[in-house]
């Protein structure tokens, strides 16, 4: 197959199907390669404007309150039979 499609950036279907099927179904890894579940900050598997590493919750004790009262009123709300769709709390 001829990579002057690809190049130029034109992909058929048949070229994409020709591709895959002439593609190795056993390819040798190499030795030290990544997962891409694992990342260090110098993997460069995805660069760190894209996809950040998770880090721990650090907010205070009145934002998880704040955050506790309202899934609770809304929970509550929902529950008396309610309804706060648009922002009124009103007879569903």
């Amino acid at each position: 197959m001829d990579d002057e499609g690809i190049s130029q950036g034109a992909i058929t279907d048949e070229q994409l199907t020709a591709l895959a099927l002439s593609a190795d179904p056993h390819p040798v890894l190499d030795v030290h390669a990544v997962p891409w579940g694992v990342r260090s900050e110098d993997s460069g598997l995805l660069p760190g404007w894209y996809m950040p590493p998770a880090t721990g919750s650090r907010r205070g004790t009145a934002t998880k309150v704040a955050i506790g009262v309202i899934i609770t009123s809304f929970v509550l709300i929902n529950a008396l039979g309610l309804c706060v769709t648009y922002g009124w709390v009103t007879l569903a």
